[in-house]
């Protein structure tokens, strides 16, 4: 896919494929989702010293490039229930 305003995919950082894609947008290396207690994405929770923490390590959702129009409508559903990130 071409760059744009709602792909981008950045061939020369040196962490360059995160994931074993063929197409991975780079847009949203950190997932904007991540705040969401219910994520469309693959994650799961670990328990830590009595925490809870999410992690995203199998997760793909933000960077297939179909995806985008989903996260921005998520992003945008977030702000109007008063929880920006």
């Amino acid at each position: 896919m071409e760059n744009s305003s709602s792909y981008f995919e950045n061939r020369e950082c040196r962490y360059y494929p995160c994931h074993d894609m063929k197409e991975i947008n780079c847009l949203f290396c950190y997932c904007p989702l991540y705040f969401l207690d219910s994520c469309p994405g693959n994650y799961s929770i670990l328990h830590k010293d009595g925490k809870k923490i999410k992690t995203c390590m199998e997760c793909r959702f933000p960077h297939e490039p179909e995806n985008y129009g989903k996260i921005i409508k998520l992003l945008k559903e977030a702000i109007d229930k008063g929880n920006p990130t």
